[in-house]
């Protein structure tokens, strides 16, 4: 572990959904706010390797950084929140952790010992951490799951044995719990709390700092209350109030002089908190000039979470434009000929975002057709690129039985296919798929270099003819089809330097109109929002006011 570098541990407990996530990302923006270098990581406690696989009913979107590394969402919150550019170590699983001590195992590195929980587990989970404390100033490490739970034992054992390593001034536990309000007796009650507390310290961790995730603020008294009763500081009980927008996190939490604590308690010297302009970014954000209304078209609309970057990249490009925007989530396979037009016509613009598998396909393409029959700003977002390609090769192109290889393997215009040899930015070497790979791992992952055509919608709003973005998906836009498509109408806007992978599509004749194959609401930040948000809800704004 690095010498002078001090670590923060984020655990959660009474249930789960409590913000851990943003807890943590929310202290990592104070610290930076005091000049300080900070990363995160998180430790999830479920046996999937990665998420990758996960369906995002269960576990929300999947997370992509620029090194390729398929992600938990709440690596997009600590990007968001800080300057952190996180990569493959800023997240394990349970079973990226087994997987490694097996492997190590199967190469005769324990010299024939029994492998056990104690220590190799643990020892390979302190690894992990140390991967990334070089050249920060402070590491924040989430454990994911609540306390109590029997999957996240091994790595809450790590974390206690890591407070020996690395010295006791170099460490802190932060807990984070719930204090809720009983509305029918009108009081708040410390009781979940008190057993979240007292169950972290049976493992022999006893908290430094609790935020107290609650409706209201909460009174010295109960603070005092809960200090008493979990054996900390009274002024190292902080409230965790709901708050309207989750950007006014770091602002209660400062509030509360949460980050004073952290450095007393941490022994770092830092300046005052600088705040102004992200003041100035919240007030925008809940004061706002106009209104848009976009519709997300999607088949995982019933849980947002499962487009968590997309809608913060919307809020993004709503605080650009001086504009709240009011999302419309539109479950892609309720959509038919007869009623797209009543469900859609409400909406300023329309926004088709990425996605596997075929259900709620054809619902997507008559999206993409209502936009551009008449004339509504359009996104389309991988998935969504493909639904815009599709679309025009059969309206446009005379190609009626156009589709994806995806979706049905026998179409006669495959104008969208498995994409099964590539070169990969990432490793330099070229990457080959076919119908039979794993799905785990195997798409075209991370950042790729884009160049623009200029005088398009894509150039006019990097600004930029190079750019990079992170990717995540299989099929491919096919160049068989290329020269039949830009005959229909179809501009190829972005491309590889090669120009062998197409990136951007577009329709001239539109107000805006534009399909991407990256996803650039990993990028998107609230204080630096992602440029084609920037430019759709601005196009949306126009085609409101009309």
């Amino acid at each position: 572990m690095a010498e002078n570098t001090k670590y923060i541990f984020v655990t959660g407990g009474v249930l789960s959904s409590l913000g851990k996530g943003l807890a943590s990302a929310a202290i990592g923006m104070l610290l930076e706010s005091r000049g300080l270098t900070v990363t995160i990581q998180k430790l999830d406690p479920y046996i999937n390797v990665d998420p990758g696989t996960m369906n995002p009913f269960q576990h929300g979107e999947v997370y992509v950084t620029d090194d390729g590394t398929e992600t938990d969402l709440d690596l997009g919150h600590y990007e968001r929140f800080t300057h952190a550019r996180l990569g493959k170590n800023n997240n394990f699983t349970t079973g990226k952790i087994y997987h490694q001590v097996i492997t190590k195992e199967r190469r005769g590195e324990y010299l024939g010992g029994t492998v056990q929980v104690i220590p190799h587990i643990t020892d390979e989970i302190k690894q992990s951490i140390c991967l990334v404390s070089n050249d920060v100033d402070v590491v924040i490490v989430e454990i994911g799951g609540t306390i109590g739970d029997i999957e996240s034992l091994p790595f809450l054992e790590a974390i206690r044995q890591f407070k020996a390593d690395a010295g006791p001034g170099n460490v802190i536990y932060i807990h984070l719990t719930l204090v809720p309000y009983i509305k029918t007796a009108c009081e708040v009650k410390t009781k979940p709390t008190q057993h979240s507390v007292k169950e972290l310290r049976s493992i022999g961790i006893q908290p430094d700092i609790l935020l107290c995730r609650t409706e209201h603020y909460l009174s010295q008294d109960i603070k005092d209350k809960i200090a008493l009763f979990c054996n900390v500081e009274s002024d190292a009980v902080f409230t965790a109030k709901d708050v309207d927008c989750i950007y006014e996190v770091p602002l209660v939490y400062n509030k509360e002089g949460l980050g004073t604590k952290i450095l007393k308690k941490l022994n770092i010297w830092a300046r005052s908190p600088r705040l102004d302009e992200w003041r100035e970014m919240v007030e925008k954000l809940k004061h706002p000039r106009f209104s848009v209304r976009i519709a997300i078209v999607g088949k995982y609309v019933d849980l947002t979470e499962s487009y968590k970057s997309l809608n913060e990249a919307l809020t993004h490009g709503g605080i650009s434009n001086e504009a709240r925007v009011d999302l419309q989530f539109v479950d892609s396979t309720t959509l038919t000929e007869k009623n797209v037009a009543e469900v859609l016509s409400a909406s300023d613009g329309i926004l088709v975002p990425g996605g596997f598998g075929s259900r709620g396909i054809e619902g997507k393409i008559l999206a993409a057709k209502y936009a551009r029959e008449n004339k509504v700003p359009y996104f389309g977002i991988c998935l969504g690129m493909h639904m815009a390609v599709i679309e025009i090769a059969r309206h446009l192109a005379g190609m009626e039985d156009a589709n994806g290889e995806e979706f049905d393997p026998d179409t006669p215009y495959p104008v969208i296919y498995l994409m099964k040899e590539w070169f990969d930015e990432q490793t330099g070497q070229v990457e080959k798929r076919d119908e039979t790979s794993d799905k785990g791992g195997t798409m075209r992952l991370g950042a790729y270099p884009c160049r623009l055509v200029p005088d398009t919608f894509a150039f006019n709003a990097y600004k930029h003819e190079n750019i990079s973005e992170r990717h995540r998906h299989r099929y491919e836009f096919n160049n068989a089809y290329k020269e039949r498509l830009e005959k229909a109408g179809l501009v190829i806007s972005g491309t590889s330097p090669d120009h062998e992978l197409v990136e951007i599509v577009e329709l001239a004749d539109h107000p805006w109109y534009l399909g991407c194959q990256f996803h650039p609401e990993f990028k998107s930040r609230p204080m630096d929002p992602h440029p084609l948000f920037k430019a759709f809800i601005r196009a949306s704004l126009k085609n409101a006011k009309k």
